[in-house]
Parts: C-alpha cells; sequence; structure tokens
C-alpha cells in the first residue's frame, strides 16, 4: 500500500451544517494564531440551513471572532426540492443542532442576523398535503422531500419531531423538475457557493475548503464555475472504507447518505481531495475526562465562560453516543469534523491511500446500497481516472491530547 501526505495549509473555508462537533471543529480552528478563516458556509444536514447559518453566528460570537463572514450555502441536496432534518440528527445534536445550548430561533446574533433568504429560497410550513401560500402543491411535492437524506417515502424517512418546516427552493414553477440543473445556475447559486467560487479564484490552492457537511455546495461551485476544480483543495468529513457505516443500512456515512450524488460528482471531478471519514473518526474519541479539564479552567475565570458551553455540548454527545452504541462509544464521543478541520491544517495527523473512489447513487442488483463510498472499479483500470486521499490511519493520541489543551486555552465571551 502507498500513502500520500494529505495537502493541507492554513487559509479556510468551512462549509458546515453546524451540530456539536462543527461547532467544536470551530473552536479549535479559532485556537490557532496562524490559521486564516476567510468565511463559513452554513448549509443543511444536521439541521436546516438557517438553523447552521444562525448557530455558526452564535458560536462564533461566544468565541470571540463575530467579524467570520457567515453566509447560507444550499438549503437541500441536489435531488430533492425540500430537507426537514431527521431524527437520527437530533437524537446526537438536539433539535437546535447544540444539545439545547444554542441560541433561540428569534435570537439576532451580533452582525449575523441574516438567515438563507435568497430569493429563489422560500421556508414553507404547511399541513400535510396543503398547497401553501406560494402556489406550491406540497401534494405534488413530496417525492422530492429529503428527510435526512431518504426520499419522504422511504421506511427509513423520520424527522424530528420539532422541525417539520419545509425548505423549498423554488424551481419547479413551470412543471419541469429540473431543480438540480437550475440549483447550478448562476441565478439560483446561494450565496455562500459564490463565496466558495471567488475565494478559489482569487487564492487557488493556497485555501483549503473544509467541508463538514453534505457535499452539496462544493458540487454546485464546480458545476458552476469548472475553472477552479484543478485549484480546489478540500478535506471533507465523509464516508467510510473499510468499516462499517452509520446510517440506517450500517453501509452509508451520515453526511455522504444526504446527497449521494453531488458526493460522486465531487469524487470523480479531479479536485485535490481528502477524505476523513468514520475510518479514523471512530479512533479519535473525546471522553469526559476532557470536558472536566474545560470545566475546571472556565472556573477560574468569569461565569459564562465559552469553555463551559462547549463542555456542555459535548457532555451532551458523549452522552447521546454512549446511548445509541456503547460497544463503540464507551471511551466517549468520535470527534468526526474536529478531525476533518485538524488534518487541514496538520495533514501528517493522518497517512492515506490514494483510490479511484465512487459513491453508490441506488440500491440494488449490481448497484450496491445508496451512499456506500467505494473503490470505483472503472477508475481502478483507468490511470489517469482522479484519485481521493483516503484517510486510513491517524495519530489519534497526539490528536485528542492535542485538541483537549486547545480547548482548555479558550478564552471568549
Amino acid at each position: 500500500m502507498t500513502s500520500t501526505p494529505c495537502s493541507g495549509n492554513r487559509k479556510l473555508i468551512l462549509d458546515v451544517d453546524t451540530g456539536i462537533d462543527d461547532a467544536l471543529a470551530l473552536a479549535y480552528l479559532v485556537s490557532f494564531d496562524d490559521v486564516e478563516i476567510l468565511g463559513v458556509i452554513g448549509t443543511y444536514g444536521n439541521v436546516s440551513a438557517d438553523t447552521a447559518v444562525r448557530n455558526t453566528a452564535y458560536v462564533l460570537e461566544r468565541l470571540g471572532f463575530r467579524d467570520v463572514p457567515v453566509t447560507c450555502g444550499s438549503t437541500r441536496p441536489s435531488w430533492a426540492a425540500a430537507f426537514i432534518p431527521d431524527a437520527g440528527c437530533a437524537q446526537f445534536h438536539g433539535t437546535d443542532g447544540l444539545g439545547g445550548f444554542g441560541p433561540s430561533a428569534d435570537c439576532a446574533v451580533g452582525r449575523h442576523t441574516s438567515v438563507c433568504d435568497d430569493s429563489n429560497i422560500q421556508t414553507l410550513n404547511p399541513a400535510p398535503n396543503v398547497s401553501d401560500s406560494s402556489g406550491l402543491d406540497v401534494r405534488a411535492m413530496r417525492g422530492l422531500i429529503s428527510v435526512g437524506g431518504y426520499d419522504v417515502h422511504d421506511p427509513h424517512a423520520n424527522p424530528a419531531a420539532d422541525s417539520f418546516s419545509l425548505s423549498f427552493t423554488v424551481c419547479d414553477a413551470g412543471g419541469d423538475n429540473d431543480c438540480e440543473d437550475r440549483s447550478h445556475s448562476p441565478v439560483a447559486l446561494p450565496d455562500g457557493v459564490r463565496f466558495l467560487i471567488d475565494a478559489v479564484r482569487f487564492y487557488g490552492s493556497d485555501v483549503t475548503v473544509v467541508a463538514t457537511g453534505p457535499l452539496t455546495d462544493v458540487d454546485a461551485a464546480l458545476a458552476a464555475a469548472p475553472d477552479i476544480t484543478s485549484r480546489l483543495r478540500l478535506v471533507m468529513m465523509g464516508g467510510t472504507l473499510t468499516q462499517e457505516g452509520n446510517c440506517w443500512d450500517a453501509t452509508a456515512e451520515t453526511n455522504i447518505i444526504q446527497d449521494p450524488e453531488a458526493a460522486d460528482r465531487v469524487f470523480h471531478s479531479g479536485a485535490d481531495v481528502t477524505m476523513v471519514g468514520l475510518d479514523v473518526t471512530h479512533q479519535c474519541l473525546l471522553g469526559s475526562d476532557a470536558t472536566v479539564q474545560w470545566r475546571q479552567a472556565a472556573s477560574q475565570s468569569q461565569d459564562g465562560d465559552v469553555r463551559t458551553f462547549l463542555a456542555d455540548i459535548a457532555d451532551f454527545s458523549i452522552a447521546a453516543n454512549f446511548a445509541a452504541d456503547p460497544r463503540l462509544f464507551a471511551a466517549g464521543m468520535p470527534l468526526h469534523d474536529p478531525l476533518a478541520a485538524a488534518v487541514a491544517v496538520d495533514p501528517s495527523l493522518v497517512e492515506c491511500f490514494d483510490l479511484p473512489m465512487k459513491v453508490e447513487t441506488e440500491t440494488g442488483d449490481f448497484h450496491g446500497t445508496r451512499g456506500r463510498t467505494i473503490g470505483d472499479p472503472a477508475g481502478m483500470i483507468d490511470p489517469s481516472a482522479p484519485r481521493v486521499h483516503v484517510a486510513l490511519t491517524v495519530d489519534h493520541d497526539r490528536f485528542i491530547t492535542d485538541f483537549t489543551w486547545r480547548i482548555a486555552q479558550l478564552a471568549g465571551d
């Protein structure tokens, strides 16, 4: 097996669906004096896109980084016209994404008061089988609704109890189901995708995009601006190659199942992609001994210290992961998103195997299981096929020690 060092640098754009581990990744990154976060894009996944934007702004405000721009990315996957967060994500992140410790829904956070209000996007709260005021027939759209990555008709579709709000992209007014094509048109591009394109065009490979949610924004950027492909350096949290997944079928991984088509296109794009998946994140477990350290450090400071907040959300995740699978998570919560962020800063943390990768987009005979990340047989026999740097080993002790220490040193609020 040959390994390739995973590329990384210290000028970053983050694309996040801010739940608990996204928040911890933000906290970790701001602890570096020589890491510049150019901006953060909030997208759907753990929560709705507007909640991700609000949570991101709230976390940055508490960390003392309120001047980092936060923009809205995609509000739904490329294959659907609407998205509803699912109960599984609520189990691990809380319905607010931050274990119940986040801002209230009507909270205006500092200078970050905008939500996903693109003129092509409407947030609707319809009753089942009722046409909303914009004229969209909810009944006609039912087959295009994603519930945490599953079609609304799929038996695994399980909406979070109090998050039944549909984010529709109005792309079907003419009667054609051409959401995917229009999502890549210049008119419909979300602000966050435009930001990503502009930044990569300006900085090239001097900037790394760290995606810790679905790859819909990255896919949309590559489709709208193919000229950035050879310059795009991406570190993504998602997928799994050597172990089972964490979705219903125990094959797919959560970020990938949200938009398998987008992930497959990104894998085949030719961009410089590093996949930080469950193969390595499940080896990086944060236990309550770390949150005790953070609380002790906070106790020597003022009330409301940001380290107490970070300990609160981490303890929520530690308990949720243990309840879900004590066999895997007896030692703590997996640091999925923080590890991806860390690899972008310090690529020596992992060793990667370069492999042509694909994502299964259908389930059935000769298709596999939708959402599975696996080696691409066609790429195996084509030396010119794009390769993905797949992280397979990690220096977990060094990362956990550094992560715990850096959070303990934070000052905020």
